[in-house]
């Protein structure tokens, strides 16, 4: 279970106040996949980040009794300074894994070599996807955070993730943001509408789509 208990996320820039989330409450049940819609700035990507735990709420609180990915890979929460070896030791460590166990799946996984051993600030976008991507197949979660299907790597590289991850959803929830309606429905069972610092939670995925197409009309 996920829950977002009165949850107001306001930001604060150059002496303006933007409200994305107001007093929002909802529970996201276990054994259910949810797609995230709304318009450019309603929130969907903080939304993520604080389902998350990347962004804190303004007030409220977001409860989880469920261990919950970071946004599939997504490398922006590497230390730029630090190896990737040091840095997968590191998170492992955080999610109480074995370092060495999960060390060995991401080198073997990513097929970085030597440039594990190299600072994450001199990867390019692709090596560090790759990176992040290991890590979130290396460490078991309860629910996935997909902000936007992308591809990572090569076609065969490609072929590989696709395999992991849905080993992966065999056993785990997905909550994802996707501008493809035909992702949505096929990946998720349940919608989230997010529409004037609200969030409206639809039983049916394609009745979220069809208020996230009039909203775009």
């Amino acid at each position: 279970m996920i829950r977002f208990d009165n949850v107001t996320k306001i930001y604060r820039t150059d002496g303006h106040r933007r409200t994305i989330l107001d007093r929002v409450s909802f529970t996201l049940k276990p054994g259910i996949s949810y797609g995230i819609l709304g318009i450019n700035g309603a929130g969907k990507s903080t939304t993520m980040r604080l389902l998350g735990g990347g962004e804190m709420p303004t007030k409220g609180r977001v409860v989880r009794n469920r261990r919950v990915s970071w946004p599939l890979g997504f490398s922006g929460g590497f230390h730029p300074n630090m190896t990737g070896r040091d840095n997968i030791i590191f998170v492992a460590r955080i999610y109480g894994e074995d370092p060495r166990r999960v060390l060995e799946f991401v080198e073997d996984f990513s097929e970085l070599g030597s440039y594990l051993d190299v600072q994450i600030r001199t990867y390019s976008s692709g090596m560090g996807s790759r990176l992040a991507f290991g890590m979130s197949m290396a460490i078991p979660f309860d629910c996935y955070l997909i902000d936007e299907v992308t591809a990572v790597g090569d076609a065969r590289f490609q072929k590989r993730c696709e395999e992991a991850f849905n080993a992966r959803r065999a056993n785990a929830d997905v909550i994802m943001v996707s501008h493809g309606m035909d992702t949505l429905r096929t990946w998720c069972q349940q919608g989230i509408v997010l529409i004037n610092g609200r969030a409206i939670v639809y039983e049916n995925i394609d009745d979220a789509i069809e208020v996230y197409r009039r909203l775009n009309a």
